[in-house]
Parts: C-alpha cells; structure tokens; sequence
C-alpha cells in the first residue's frame, strides 16, 4: 500500500461488493447512464386529456377509443377491457406504468428506460449530488440491515445509530423479506420527517426515531502519498453536480501541500452529468481544443465540443496520469478521451465501452423518460462503443480483485460444491490459508475458517457466520488496496 488512507480506495472487490448505501439508489452500475444535465417538458403546453368515462359500453368512450390512431386505440382497448372484464380487480395505474415500462424496454437498449414517481425522485436526487434521509452505510445481513457505518455529523449518528447495529423494523414494518433496495427506500424520506427504527444492537433491542436531513455525498475524495509527498491522489466517483467544484478543491489542497503530480482514478466510476464530464475534462484541455464528440441520430456529421470558460476558467498544469479500469464508463471515458488526447498517460485496463448520451425527458408531474438520443465520440473522434479506451499503460490487478465478497447469508455442509464454495476458497488463498483445489467444502476449508476466526478474535467454529464472512471480506479488501499494482505503477512513473 502505498496511499496514507486505506478508506478511500476508489474500487470495491469485483465491483459487486454487497455492502450498499443509503446515499445511492444505484440508478446506473458498471455501464451508467450518460445524462444531459438538462430536464426537458414535453407536456407544458400540451392539452389537457381527454376526460372520458371509463366504461366499455358508453358510445363516447367507444367513439374515443376508435378515434385514436390504430396503435394507441389497441392500447386504450386493451386497457378498458383488463379495467371491466378481467375476473379480478386491476390497479389501472398499474397497468398503464408496465405499458410504460414494456414501451421502454421493446427498444432494446439498456439506457432507455421509464422512471416511475420514485425512481424519478431518486434518479434527480443522485445527479444533484444529495438525498434525503439519515445518513448511513448500510448492508442486508440476513433478516436484518446492518448499519455498516453511520456518516460524519447526520442524522444517523447523531441519533446514536453505531457500526454493526441490526435494524429489525423501520416504521413498524419488518426488514427481513425486504431487498437491501425496498429497506433503503423505507428508510429514505422527505427531510424534516421522522422515521422510527426498531434496532438490535448485542442482546438488546430498542427503538431510535430519526429525523430525516438532506445529506450531501460526496463524490471526490484526495490524499498525499504516504511514500511521496510530492505526488497526490484524486479518486473520483461520479459525475454529478458538485463534482467539478469538489475536483478542483481536491486538486488546490493537495497543491497547498506541496503536491505537483497528480495520480487521477476513476476506476468503478459508472458515469454521471454531461455537463460535468465536460466541466471535468476541461480542467485538463487547454482552450480551443476538442473535449468530445456529440452527434444526434439526425445528424450527419459530429459536433465538436471544444474546451472554453464556458466550462469553468480552472486548470491542471502539473503532472498528471488517469487510472481506469473496465468499471469506467459514460462520463469516466469522456474524460479519459480528453486527457489522452493532449498527452496524459492512462493506466489500467480497457474501459467498459460505453459511446450514447441519455437525455430526460418529463411525462407528467411526477414521472420521467430516460432515453437514448445519441452517442459520443472522444476527442480524437473515436466512437468507442462496446470497445472502451485502451489505456496507454495496461496494468492488471492481482487475480483475487476480481473475487467476489463473502457472503453472510451462505451457509454451506461439508461434502458440498459450488461456485460459491470455489470464491471461498480463493479468498482464503488470496489471504495465504491453504485450502484444497477443488470446489468442495472440505476439511481443508473447516480448518482454514478455523484458524481464520481464532487469529481474528472471533468465535472458532469452522462456519462462514455473518461476523466472519464480514472479517473475511475487510480482510480480502485491504489486502486488494495493500496490492493496488495500478496505483504502484503510476507512482513508479511520476517520480
């Protein structure tokens, strides 16, 4: 390891760690969203519905359906005849939103999607780079939440909320058959309300009412290397809102300190704002030359988009290198086109490919179309769409990043095989135990557990119990961040 902080590693074991947060709603993953950082009404002007009576027999609600154009009418039919002659009661606007989605998805395209009120509301909540609700990291650990931790000065611990408390119920509903998302969207609320939590903490259990606060999330973390002080380190983790004013707080403290050589990481960072991956790249691109391409379907030719003050007066004139690996998309790729092309190194692997633009459009009040509406090229004009960037540098992780974490809810017998098992028995070798070469839960994986749990100061019985496979996974993590070869070697570049 060669950063001061462990803490703020821009990378999680396989990037499918299941440690989640009440900060994100994870609108995008591995190939995020792209966004115009605009929102658009295509509704405003428009007339108001026709008001119609929602009964199959009546003539002027037979004469709208039969005016409609074919296609809508199949749609008005289909829907009247599911609301009066399907044998059981149907929620209508039930039925209307999964034609809604169903339209969505007919396209093909992974971006192109319809948000419902609550996915709208979260989805304008992300990209503004704040939420609303108590603040606090959070994990699914079997019929419980598990506090992971609470954030600095919220709501969560100034409530008293502390790491490894168990939520049973939020506002009297159990979490126990709820996803991690479902108990996240509980416990998130409007700031100023109050949610009630019935928490477990050791063998004792208690109610805690929190007062629910906006809390803003943070999306660049920086440090100084501990073994130079001349080189720093900014890992930025989305493109939203605040992120180009965080970049550029990150690049002048570390410049305060004495830095003059920068180590940028944007590996695991799915993408964000338009607006702000220009914002970003500009930072690096002298005046007058191309941060990107942007061309429209009815476009024939691409539009450059060239770096000026419109995009912010700050920046970067020291050293630089660009870590990416294939979690960097949308946005992350956009600024790694920028800054490849005036002659900073990128290190890492290829990127995940990921050229199209998704523009939001209004449908109502409370409902959104995230849709396709182009794609990009990079600032030397490449489209690199399901190819990636290739970094000038290529620079593997160790094998056992890719691993997936231990999870507590697995419970496995000796005798038995799995994929599962196998990941197991990579994370004990990855953490130097040795366990056979097989996919067996074996007496080599028993012992191995065992002397894993005595060394760890926990309760030696051969399992994977929720404390274990959470020392497990801490344990495989900071051996990845200890092991971070990509980072090494662009500290071994700059100097």
């Amino acid at each position: 390891m060669s950063k001061q902080t462990k803490d703020n590693k821009g990378f999680n074991i396989s990037r499918t760690t299941y440690i989640l947060t009440l900060i994100f709603a994870l609108f995008i993953g591995a190939g995020g969203a792209l966004v115009i950082g605009n929102y658009f009404t295509n509704a405003a002007d428009a007339p108001e519905e026709n008001i119609v009576e929602n009964n199959s027999e009546s003539d002027a609600y037979t004469q709208y359906l039969f005016e409609q154009p074919e296609e809508l009418s199949s749609i008005s039919k289909m829907l009247s005849i599911l609301e009066t002659s399907y044998f059981e009661d149907v929620d209508s606007e039930q039925l209307i939103e999964g034609a809604l989605d169903g339209m969505a998805n007919a396209t093909g395209d992974p971006y192109t999607e319809y948000l419902n009120e609550e996915e709208t509301a979260s989805f304008q909540e992300d990209v503004s780079g704040s939420f609303q609700g108590i603040g606090a990291e959070v994990m699914k650990d079997g019929e419980y939440v598990r506090i992971v931790s609470p954030i600095a000065n919220s709501p969560a611990e100034t409530a008293g909320l502390q790491p490894n408390d168990l939520i049973v119920e939020v506002d009297g509903e159990s979490v126990a058959d709820l996803t991690i998302n479902e108990a996240v969207a509980l416990i998130r609320g409007p700031e100023g309300s109050e949610v009630e939590l019935l928490i477990l903490r050791g063998d004792d259990q208690f109610t805690l009412s929190v007062t629910r606060a906006t809390i803003p999330l943070e999306t660049v973390f920086y440090e100084v290397d501990e073994t130079d002080s001349s080189i720093g380190y900014v890992n930025i983790v989305n493109f939203n809102m605040p992120t180009y004013e965080e970049t550029i707080t990150a690049i002048e403290e570390l410049e305060d300190r004495g830095v003059t050589k920068i180590i940028f990481d944007v590996r695991g960072n799915p993408g964000g704002l338009l607006s702000t991956a220009l914002q970003v790249s500009n930072i690096f691109v002298p005046n007058g030359k191309p941060l990107m391409m942007t061309q429209e379907g009815n476009q024939e030719e691409p539009q450059v988009i060239e770096a000026s003050e419109e995009f912010g007066e700050y920046k970067y004139e020291g050293d630089a290198i660009l870590l990416v690996d294939e979690g960097s998309a949308s946005a992350s790729e956009i600024l790694a086109g920028a800054m490849e092309s005036v002659g900073i190194p990128i290190y890492g692997t290829t990127t995940f490919g990921k050229g199209t633009v998704q523009s939001v459009v209004s449908l109502g009040a409370n409902d959104e179309l995230k849709f396709t509406s182009g794609k990009w090229l990079t600032a030397d004009g490449e489209w690199i769409n399901e190819k990636g960037v290739e970094p000038d540098v290529v620079v593997e992780l160790p094998e056992y990043a890719k691993l997936f974490v231990v999870n507590p809810s697995d419970t496995f017998e000796v005798g038995e095989a799995s994929p599962e098992i196998s990941n197991l028995k990579s994370v004990l070798r990855a953490l130097d135990y040795d366990v056979s070469d097989t996919e067996v839960f074996d007496e080599s994986v028993v012992e191995a557990i065992r002397q894993f749990q005595s060394e760890n100061n926990l309760p030696v019985d051969g399992t994977i119990t929720s404390d274990t496979a959470r020392t497990l996974t801490d344990a495989l993590r900071s051996q990845i961040e200890e092991n971070d070869t990509q980072y090494d070697a662009a500290v071994e570049a700059l100097r």
